[in-house]
């Protein structure tokens, strides 16, 4: 029998091994079924609808700890979805909308919002977002009249977040103008708390190794196998705005980031840029760290402020290099110093580190 349902979705997942049953996960199912119904019951969209406004439909803001499915229950909506759809994470998605606003602009539009929200009323029913969070007071002054006019357009928005709407942009710059935006969530969308206990994602990482050195075909293949267990394939480049610049994250799904060395040490990053990566991921995969001397002295630096940025929000740190940490840095200036970032590499690499709370 065709799979029709999330739940039957779910369910096939479970009958073959790929999921372990989860009582909180199988708890909000049918929230994200009562979203799948909707969207196939809804009338279509054709010559008539041009002349009557379509019928608003209730969404869904799906949020909990860090780990405890979202990501995946959010697949499990837009497998089973045959309307058309749209997948990405807010991140992405907010980059586009800023540069789809400048493009309208150019054009002369007054409103730019108009017609960046009609354009995605044009193309998709289902707008699916992942790890909802507003850092930025630019995102926070468009984000609500852009959900304002894809809820009124007909467009179903489904989003996660480790956060529940009322500590969206909490403690940010005139939070004030924002709280119309929580109420208009509230009302327009089904809030469901996932409640799990476990962190799949921790566990999945829990008795692996997380640093492999020699970079050899094993390591690499052990990297890889990694990348797609954590991330579930499918990825897609993340840029994070840092004080007007793009930092860009060459593979991203799920939380899980992936990325060389040199994409993040070897460009003029600096620590601001690798804490907005350190708030952004939840597990860093940084491959092909070389042995560190007074010939890449600059890298080196960075690398050493990567790593504590990381360390202090509790990142989880998957690496592949050409020597472990102690042996990394053995000449040259800063060796000393980098006594200290060789011992945190070495605590991120022991069972149950980097457990972040909700």
């Amino acid at each position: 029998m065709d799979v029709t349902t999330v739940e039957e979705a779910y369910k096939a997942r479970v009958a073959t091994d790929a999921l372990r049953e989860d009582p909180a996960q199988l708890a909000v199912l049918p929230a994200l079924e009562r979203v799948r119904r909707d969207l196939e019951q809804a009338p279509k969209k054709g010559i008539l609808s041009r002349f009557s406004a379509p019928e608003p439909l209730r969404g869904l803001y799906l949020w909990g700890g860090v780990g405890r499915g979202k990501s995946m229950l959010m697949d499990l909506l837009a497998e089973t979805v045959s309307v058309p759809k749209r997948r990405v994470h807010f991140h992405a998605f907010m980059q586009e909308i800023h540069a789809a606003l400048e493009q309208a602009r150019q054009q002369g539009a007054e409103d730019a919002i108009a017609p960046v929200a009609d354009k995605i009323i044009a193309e998709v029913r289902l707008l699916a977002f992942d790890e909802m969070q507003i850092s930025d007071i630019a995102d926070a002054m468009i984000v609500g009249r852009l959900f304002e006019r894809l809820l009124k357009g007909g467009v179903a928005v489904v989003t996660t977040s480790n956060r529940p709407p009322d500590e969206l942009y909490k403690d940010g710059l005139n939070r004030n103008l924002f709280l119309p935006f929580i109420a208009l969530l509230k009302e327009r969308m089904e809030v469901c708390e996932l409640s799990s206990v476990t962190d799949y994602r921790q566990g999945m990482l829990a008795g692996m190794p997380s640093y492999f050195t020699p970079i050899n075909a094993e390591a690499r293949a052990t990297i890889e196998t990694v990348w797609q267990e954590l991330s579930g394939g499918g990825a897609e480049p993340l840029h994070l705005k840092v004080k007007g610049r793009s930092v860009v994250l060459p593979a991203f799904r799920n939380g899980v980031a992936r990325a060389t060395f040199y994409d993040l040490c070897g460009a003029p990053l600096g620590a601001a840029d690798y804490l907005a990566i350190a708030a952004a991921v939840r597990v860093l995969i940084l491959e092909n760290i070389p042995c560190l001397s007074r010939s890449n002295y600059n890298e080196a630096k960075r690398f050493v402020t990567l790593v504590d940025a990381l360390y202090e929000a509790g990142t989880r740190l998957v690496a592949s290099a050409e020597a472990a940490p102690e042996m990394l840095y053995l000449e040259g200036e800063g060796t000393f110093e980098f006594e200290r970032t060789a011992s945190r590499l070495r605590e991120m690499q022991s069972e149950g580190w980097g457990t972040v709370p909700a």
